[in-house]
């Protein structure tokens, strides 16, 4: 039997075709309906991530069981409606959890395993800071990559979500992160989180990055264990100089585009791991097992303030367009939340 709330018509920022590109667009739509297994969350608050400007620009179109063309990757909101067999969530819960698409909107329709339930106290535009930056990080640089105590973690932009996430994982693991960035004033605030190293990388006359040395300065000559790779591009040749023997990089992000020249030599000889990973396009059951990373692993954590989410500021839904020219500046430390009701 399904348990629905009523609710009408409800407001979504929606892609449409403007004058010569893609926009924004505030307007109502249908609200959906859960099915077997799914809860419809009224969401209170979400995030803005790269994903989403690519979405809009027509670059990263949502997967086959997300609206296409309502973006957002994560919700902070209560359960109003619940679908056949779902036991463990009940109408008025405070949940948070990552979706495929469709956040940028009054409520949303997920499966009900993949979200966890609020820590006590945490406010719904942290909380909607949180799914997709620690999510990634822990998902990455631990189940992944397996950074443990004593190791070094390597983070690029580590002003963004997942690079604060990443610094503070490391912290609470007992490894050492070292942070690159633009400049100085996000590694200050960094440190403010636990980052132990900064670097401000170097440009070459070929306009490529150059921090390896760095690095292997800051660790004795050993270099990093792990390295976070949220930049792509140029970065990942010097990423891959500046890990130890049997390093581990996981390339997350592609800002500095996709192509690189790469001496596989290096990679063979120093026994070096390299694995691409993103959490969007997995299947359902990998999607529960991320929500569950979130309850088991993340939430408990950011309850006992252990973890806790950067936001550099929250901006209501209607200034949707003005938040993603923000992001696409790159001026600022952690997540841009959006306020939905």
């Amino acid at each position: 039997m399904v348990r629905l709330a009523s609710m009408a018509a409800m407001r979504a920022a929606v892609i449409v075709e403007g004058a010569g590109n893609r926009q924004l667009e505030l307007r109502d739509v249908e609200t959906p309906n859960p099915g077997p297994g799914q809860v419809r969350v009224r969401i209170h608050a979400t995030a803005v991530n790269r994903a989403d400007l690519l979405q809009v620009a027509g670059h990263y179109p949502a997967p086959p069981d997300a609206p296409a063309d309502i973006p957002g990757l994560e919700i902070a909101g209560e359960v109003d409606a619940i679908g056949p067999g779902v036991l463990d969530l009940s109408v008025g819960e405070r949940v948070f959890g990552l979706v495929g698409g469709g956040a940028y909107a009054e409520a949303v329709v997920v499966y009900a395993r993949t979200l966890a339930k609020m820590p006590v106290g945490l406010s719904f535009t942290d909380a909607a800071a949180i799914p997709e930056a620690f999510i990634t990080a822990y998902d990455a640089v631990v189940t992944q990559a397996g950074l443990s105590a004593g190791e070094t973690l390597l983070v690029h932009a580590v002003g963004s979500g997942v690079g604060t996430a990443a610094v503070q994982i490391a912290r609470a693991i007992g490894a050492d992160a070292i942070g690159t960035a633009r400049g100085e004033k996000k590694l200050v605030q960094a440190a403010g989180i636990g980052l132990r190293h900064g670097i401000v990388p170097k440009v070459r006359e070929d306009k490529s990055p150059e921090f390896a040395s760095d690095v292997r300065n800051l660790t004795n000559g050993r270099g990093a264990d792990v390295c976070l790779e949220l930049v792509g591009g140029a970065y990942v040749p010097e990423s891959i100089d500046a890990l130890a023997q049997r390093g581990r990089l996981m390339l997350v992000g592609l800002m500095a585009g996709n192509r690189t020249n790469l001496d596989l030599g290096r990679v063979l000889s120093r026994r070096l791991t390299v694995t691409g990973t993103v959490l969007r396009s997995r299947p359902l059951e990998e999607k529960i097992a991320a929500g569950q990373l979130l309850a088991r692993h993340i939430a408990p954590l950011v309850g006992a303030g252990v973890f806790t989410p950067v936001v550099d500021r929250v901006m209501p839904l209607a200034e949707v367009a003005a938040a993603h020219a923000y992001v696409a500046s790159n001026e600022g430390f952690g997540k841009v939340v959006l306020s939905v009701t």
